[in-house]
């Protein structure tokens, strides 16, 4: 027997796994860019190393609310 699976759903489905691809991506980058800066170059910008993944979070969460 085979479940019919109404095409909202697959389309919810689909828009959250692309959203979710969307804001890894957007995290993972950020994480990795602000990483290669030096601790200097991290004040100047007015960050402190411990907040990088916090930083990323928040640039991911915007990231897929545009």
């Amino acid at each position: 027997m085979r479940l019919a699976v109404p095409s909202q759903a697959r389309t919810d489905v689909a828009g959250y796994l692309a959203s979710a691809t969307t804001r890894w991506r957007v995290y993972r980058r950020t994480v990795s860019e602000l990483s290669r800066l030096s601790d200097r170059d991290l004040a100047d910008l007015g960050f402190a190393r411990s907040q990088i993944r916090e930083i990323a979070r928040d640039a991911a969460a915007r990231a897929v609310a545009r």
